[in-house]
């Protein structure tokens, strides 16, 4: 299943409050600060960090592949008296009318393209829509194997109608070859009587550093530094174009 199937209905209600960690802001931040602006978030969502950096004032959109993610975001926006511009379109098929200085991941949302085909759709779009001397930021991870105590333990929230939300792991399948990891992930709401229970399958697809590095120069990007962050298991990929964009976008 793709991502912007996954994030859908009852999984897009459920994701703000029983999302396992909320973006840092100050990263991504910083990031626009540096590499400069206009800049593109990758995989938004439902808003953060993008609305955090528009309320900041800087140049920043966003992109998802999920409707019913980006109805969430506009919505706070709206909450927040925030301005944004947000579009609608997958990572691997991007086709927007401006270059950007930044274009980033603010988490490593990139490990849900399906495969490396995906992979390298999406790292030509990012050649294409990057401004000259512009930077990428993408952070990969190499997932851990769910333990097997955690199999089946709910995480709980209510949601603001008073309905009990709930997510657990089903089962989980690992495929080193292929470099995926599926989770299947169960999404329930109950309240008011009513119960919605849903199953749907997360895949991970990870990388090598040195595939990762081979995918993005094939796309015309070259890999100027990768980075450790700090208490998590993400790796930072930072990457510019190489020669002439194969793409004309307005600027």
């Amino acid at each position: 299943m793709e991502a912007a199937d996954f994030y859908t209905g009852i999984v897009a209600e459920i994701y703000g409050p029983l999302r396992s960690a909320v973006q840092d802001p100050e990263s991504s931040a910083a990031f626009v600060r540096e590499a400069g602006s206009p800049a593109l978030e990758l995989g938004c969502g439902d808003g953060d960090p993008l609305l955090d950096l528009r309320g900041r004032g800087l140049d920043v959109e966003g992109v998802d592949s999920s409707a019913d993610m980006l109805d969430r975001c506009r919505r706070r926006a709206r909450e927040q008296g925030v301005d944004v511009v947000v579009h609608h379109q997958r990572m691997e098929a991007l086709d927007l009318p401006r270059r950007y200085r930044a274009i980033f991941l603010a988490g490593p949302t990139f490990n849900l393209l399906p495969d490396d085909r995906a992979a390298s759709a999406a790292l030509r779009g990012i050649r294409a829509h990057l401004a000259e001397g512009g930077t990428a930021l993408v952070p990969l991870f190499v997932p851990t194997p769910t333990p097997a105590e955690d199999i089946g333990r709910l995480r709980t929230a209510v949601a603001d109608d008073g309905a009990e939300l709930r997510v657990s792991v089903v089962s989980e399948e690992r495929d080193d070859d292929a470099r995926t990891q599926t989770t299947l992930l169960r999404y329930e709401r109950h309240g008011d009587g009513e119960s919605t229970v849903v199953d749907r399958p997360w895949v991970i697809h990870w990388y090598t550093r040195s595939g990762f590095e081979r995918l993005a120069a094939e796309a015309g990007l070259a890999a100027v530094s990768v980075q450790d962050v700090p208490g998590t298991t993400l790796l930072h990929h930072r990457l510019r174009a190489r020669g002439p964009h194969a793409a004309s976008h307005a600027a």
